[in-house]
């Protein structure tokens, strides 16, 4: 062989390793590696039971969620969305997670929100024709009264704008009740119940029929503009104020002097922005109040209201914010991923928010001090997200979501930029960030004060073997059921929405829907703190779990939103032999 050849032969055996490395560079970028969400899963899950028994010690023996319960509740009080007391909550949040050792922990806004408002002080009393003390308060967002006022009562029977013209000229100086007295009827179902088999029974059956609310939505949001309107109306007839009567709750619980106070009761959903402000002092009345009333005004007796409604606004342009702390991750390869757990720590104003969600937050806050109080080294970065807005639209979680994960673009048609973004369709595919890869789950609590027995799996089939290991050693705390079903409302969807496992729980149903749920009983009385401790430890279980596998949780494919309403539209040209309808303008006569 010539010199130059075995020149030449050398130098391309000296170069093979790293031709071969470059082709296998190229193959990487060409080819970057899958996200271990994609990668088959293993049958059976590591389980660190050590460390379950030791969640389970820390979080009973040591408990300490009642602490920042009453902190919460008693301490700052009912935290309505862009109010003094809700910053109040979002710096004591922020400094608690430092406190027990978090890091990073900060308040990341979300955007502007609308008018800052609390309540003073509220009053009502009937002085003719008798004396009476009548139970109320300001809706949310209500106008003072600037002093006590006085008037004759009238109630209103509209229903539409037609129905307005009649009380033209009629209302100067009144004080007007505003909607149908419903059936009070008697409490002879429990008001506290907790699940048995047949219950979570029923929760995992699957179910073949798809509830579509869109009409009710729409329904709703038509009564509400007509409520404007009335509001309007009202304050051009110069009327003193508005009482309006307390919805009702599960099995009756919206009686003997139970308020449901939230922004379904008021002249319209947007009375949080300056442009569609109450014209006038509106208050909320017990049921068994606003009937006596209501019964003596149909009669045409004289009924002469007296009533001071003292609130204050704080500001027009509000901005809302997150609280978010961490536990970083360890391990070199993961500490980039992320594991999330939270709640809402907004609620309305008539309580102090204790079940709703006040339990969420304190649960989350108990999760990450129980996790810290056991030197836990997570594989990946554990964070809290207790989020605000949620009442209003899941603003916080959906905020925090567009921020770092992605979103799903909203039409800007005329007639949907009046409705709520939860409402609005979709305009687009979802649009996503790249650390939508790197977060494995979110979990969530909003039930109530309820223990919680199981998950719900958003129709996520993947995961349903691996919770199923999970929950194995948590039978004995009640935790046995698995759902495929999806829950709503609340802020686990926004994680979903974008295409993340995101998870409610399942929790007893103690009294949150039929007496605590939006209310003035709302309060710390109303949480069980044997519950709340077993909440917090099967929640800081999950999270533990979650950090430490080795990969990130199976996901659902990604969400098409806007594929929906094709997906939905009826086949065409399916039916034999039917003929095709012609547009009106073509078999219209010449």
């Amino acid at each position: 062989m010539p010199f130059r050849m075995l020149v030449v032969a050398a130098l391309a055996l000296s170069l093979c390793p790293c031709l071969s490395l470059a082709n296998k560079r190229s193959k990487e970028i060409s080819n970057p590696p899958r996200p271990s969400y994609e990668l088959p899963q293993p049958a059976r899950e590591n389980l660190d039971y050590t460390m379950y028994q030791r969640i389970r010690q820390e979080g009973i023996a040591h408990s300490h969620v009642m602490e920042y319960a009453s902190a919460l509740m008693d301490g700052i009080g009912a935290r309505l969305t862009g109010s003094p007391n809700l910053k109040r909550a979002n710096e004591w949040t922020r400094e608690q997670l430092a406190a027990m050792g978090c890091s990073n922990a900060h308040l990341e806004d979300w955007g502007e929100f609308g008018m800052g408002w609390r309540q003073l002080n509220t009053w009502m009393r009937m002085t003719t024709p008798d004396t009476a003390v009548l139970i109320a308060q300001a809706l949310p967002w209500s106008p003072s009264s600037h002093g006590p006022i006085s008037g004759r009562a009238i109630w209103m029977d509209a229903k539409e704008e037609k129905d307005l013209v009649k009380y033209q000229g009629k209302l100067a100086g009144k004080i007007v009740f505003v909607g149908e007295m419903r059936e009070v009827k008697p409490v002879d179902k429990p008001l506290f119940e907790r699940k048995d088999y047949s219950d979570l029974r029923k929760i995992t059956d699957y179910p073949t029929h798809r509830e579509n609310y869109e009409k009710e939505l729409q329904e709703f949001i038509k009564k509400l503009e007509f409520h404007e309107k009335v509001g309007h109306f009202l304050a051009a007839e110069h009327a003193l104020a508005v009482v309006v009567p307390s919805r009702d709750g599960r099995n009756g619980g919206g009686s003997g002097g139970t308020i449901f106070d939230d922004g379904g009761s008021g002249m319209g959903w947007f009375t949080y922005k300056r442009d569609h402000a109450e014209p006038l002092p509106v208050v909320v009345a017990a049921i068994e109040n606003y009937g006596r009333v209501y019964r003596l005004a149909k009669a045409n007796v004289p009924v002469n209201i007296e009533m001071d409604v003292e609130t204050e606004f704080t500001g027009d342009h509000e901005h809302g914010f997150d609280t978010i702390a961490e536990l970083p991750g360890t391990d070199p390869r993961l500490k980039d991923e992320l594991v999330m757990v939270g709640g809402h720590r907004d609620s309305w104003a008539s309580g102090t928010g204790a079940t709703d969600n006040g339990a969420g937050t304190v649960v989350a806050m108990e999760v990450m001090r129980i996790l810290k109080a056991l030197d836990v080294r997570p594989r990946r970065t554990i964070r809290a997200g207790l989020w605000t807005g949620e009442e209003q639209g899941e603003f916080g979680s959906y905020g925090y979501v567009k921020q770092h994960f992605g979103y799903v673009p909203l039409s800007s048609a005329p007639d949907q930029t009046k409705l709520p973004e939860f409402m609005r369709k979709p305009a687009g595919p979802v649009e996503l960030k790249p650390d939508q890869q790197k977060i494995s789950a979110y979990f969530n609590v909003d039930n109530g004060s309820g223990k919680i027995r199981g998950v719900y799996l958003q129709e996520n089939a993947a995961v349903a073997p691996i919770f199923e290991q999970w929950i194995a050693p948590l039978n004995d705390l009640g935790v046995t059921t698995l759902s495929m079903r999806n829950t709503g409302g609340t802020d686990h969807e926004a994680f979903d929405a974008v295409g993340i496992p995101g998870f409610q729980f399942i929790q007893d149903q103690l009294d949150y829907g039929s007496r605590t749920h939006h209310s003035n009983m709302d309060v710390y009385e109303r949480l069980v703190p044997d519950d709340l401790a077993q909440a917090a430890v099967v929640e800081a279980v999950f999270v533990y779990n979650t950090a430490m596998r080795d990969q990130m949780l199976p996901r659902k494919p990604l969400p098409r939103p806007e594929l929906e309403e094709q997906r939905r539209a009826p086949l065409k040209d399916l039916m034999p032999g039917a003929e095709v309808e012609k547009e009106e303008s073509e078999q219209a006569p010449n």
